[in-house]
């Protein structure tokens, strides 16, 4: 049976110890190297080609991160797994755009995390499930700020005719809904079309939709 190689990467002797003694408990896990900074854990990694590198997120100098990013890129059939001690890590999308290929909490029970090494050897992708609320938070906060950026160019009330029309309503139904002059709405209806490089209401329609209008607009 082939061993899985791995590098461990850590600033705290212990954390490197205890990692390793579990280790040593699988026979078909094997360290073959150890580092304490992230200059040292891509020195080591390049020097040993290793399967897996289990790795702090958070070492002095070179971050683990930036570590796992030179890695991946050098090595590209060596994965890393990244350690962290907090779940709302704010560097967990940082770790997963550097290529880390698993992301699991220091809490994590003995067994499971070589359940990870072994799953990530393999070739699958491991998220320690603390993390995943995390994940799914920040990712709608983004597609939420994407959303709102798409309609930066447009006034409070360009906003409103927007989204009256990706509700089907005509102008005039709308210059009611807003005590506006019909020929106002018309012009506003024009000046949405064209800061949103639209060609008619209907594909504006479509594009209020998409990014989720009302959401972000109130009536009051």
């Amino acid at each position: 049976m082939n061993q899985v190689r791995i590098l461990i990467a850590d600033d705290h002797e212990v954390v490197r110890m205890g990692i390793k003694a579990l280790i040593h408990q699988h026979p078909d896990l094997r360290v073959v190297a150890e580092a304490s900074s992230g200059e040292e854990a891509v020195e080591q990694a390049l020097q040993h080609k290793p399967d897996i590198v289990v790795m702090d997120i958070r070492m002095p100098g070179m971050s683990g991160v930036e570590a796992c990013r030179k890695i991946t890129q050098q090595l590209p059939d060596t994965r890393v797994i990244m350690l962290t001690s907090f779940a709302e890590d704010d560097l967990l999308f940082a770790a997963i755009r550097a290529g880390a290929a698993g992301y699991v909490l220091k809490r994590i029970g003995s067994d499971d995390l070589v359940k990870t090494i072994q799953s990530v050897a393999r070739g699958e992708s491991a998220l320690d499930p603390a993390m995943v609320e995390a994940i799914f938070k920040q990712v709608s906060q983004m597609d939420k700020a994407k959303d709102v950026a798409v309609f930066g160019d447009l006034s409070t009330q360009e906003m409103r005719v927007l989204a009256l029309i990706a509700e089907g309503l005509t102008n005039r139904e709308i210059a009611g809904r807003l005590f506006l002059g019909e020929g106002t709405v018309r012009n506003y209806v024009s000046n949405v079309l064209s800061k949103l490089h639209l060609a008619n209401r209907a594909e504006a329609a479509a594009f209020a939709v998409q990014h989720k209008i009302k959401e972000h607009v109130t009536f009051e």
